[in-house]
């Protein structure tokens, strides 16, 4: 399904108010990088998602110029779309398509859904879709995460992949190595800090297929320096309770996106073509009802840890508020 407005392209508007063109409404949520709003095209009256995004150094200007540039050619119905973007009074305004159906994993856990192994793979075939159309623009996302992970509507099935701020273009001319992401998601290459190339985003896909179902991490530890451990060790289990429902098609599924060597993964294309994904035979329709129990205390545990971070940060900034004052 295509967004509420034609994929468009788009350019960076310097020194233009973006309030010219749209009423910015009440906030939508806040991030680390900056705060969503509600927002409105005056014209068309249009309902959309206004990002502001303050900036001080040239640094974080450009990595949002390369967010935007990025946003800007990916026009496909499993990625959100960009539909304006400004750059004024040192923030940036980008303007998006309006998503309300929240987290996939909050989704799922909602008690009028059914969580089967099917769901599970519907939601994966259209992660792997949007990937296999952002690795065919040479474009690496670097922050496949399940919070990063949409839903269309409150009701439905159908995702969107979001937040491209850690996005990088691959040239096969430069080796494009990073040391950002999620430890829990990442991949061992990035952990290791070698060369990274589309394979590294499939490695996120197999951790949240896991995940999905589920409800267990797979290489999570008691602190980030014991995820990246076994994250580099690279092993893992099938041996759960919640595994006992899942099938022998789905495990093997995960199984070969979660190979160390990356060369060996299965590329985006290949996931798409595995047979759990394409034929919808090879799927239960039985409730997992034990993944989702466990799936449920993990959102609660994320939610937990995200609430007392932003607890901190808002000490740090009240005491950064302070000793400015004095």
């Amino acid at each position: 399904m295509a967004p509420s407005f034609p994929f468009r392209e788009v350019t960076l508007k310097l020194d233009v108010d973006p309030r010219q063109k749209f009423d910015i409404l009440p906030e939508l949520g806040r991030g680390t990088f900056g705060t969503v709003f509600l927002c409105r095209e005056k014209h068309t009256g249009l309902e959309l998602a206004a990002k502001i995004v303050p900036y001080k150094k040239k640094k974080d200007r450009s990595e949002m110029v390369r967010e935007i540039d990025i946003m800007s050619c990916l026009h496909h119905p499993r990625l959100i779309q960009l539909y304006d973007a400004f750059d004024y009074e040192n923030k940036f305004y980008v303007i998006l398509e309006l998503i309300q159906g929240g987290e996939l994993f909050e989704r799922v856990i909602d008690d009028d859904f059914v969580l089967t192994e099917k769901a599970c793979a519907v939601f994966m075939r259209q992660i792997c879709e949007g990937m296999e159309y952002i690795h065919s623009r040479s474009i690496i996302h670097l922050d496949m995460k399940p919070e990063n992970i949409l839903c269309l509507t409150k009701t439905g099935n159908r995702i969107k992949i979001i937040d491209f701020g850690f996005a990088r273009r691959y040239d096969p001319d430069k080796k494009l190595q990073v040391m950002f992401g999620t430890a829990e998601f990442a991949a061992p290459e990035v952990l290791n800090f070698d060369e990274i190339y589309f394979y590294t985003d499939m490695w996120s896909l197999g951790v949240i297929c896991y995940v999905l179902l589920s409800g267990l991490s797979p290489f999570v530890g008691s602190d980030d320096m014991a995820t990246m451990n076994n994250v580099l060790q690279g092993s893992y289990s099938f041996g759960y309770s919640s595994f006992e429902a899942v099938s022998e098609n789905a495990k093997d599924f995960v199984a070969k996106l979660l190979v160390k060597d990356g060369k060996r993964r299965l590329t985006a294309k290949k996931a798409l073509a595995h047979r759990w994904l394409a034929e919808t035979t090879a799927q239960s329709t039985t409730e997992l009802s034990v993944t989702k129990t466990k799936l449920k205390r993990y959102v609660i545990k994320k939610r937990w840890i995200k609430a007392v971070n932003t607890i901190i940060a808002l000490r740090r900034m009240g005491a950064r508020i302070d000793y400015d004052l004095v």
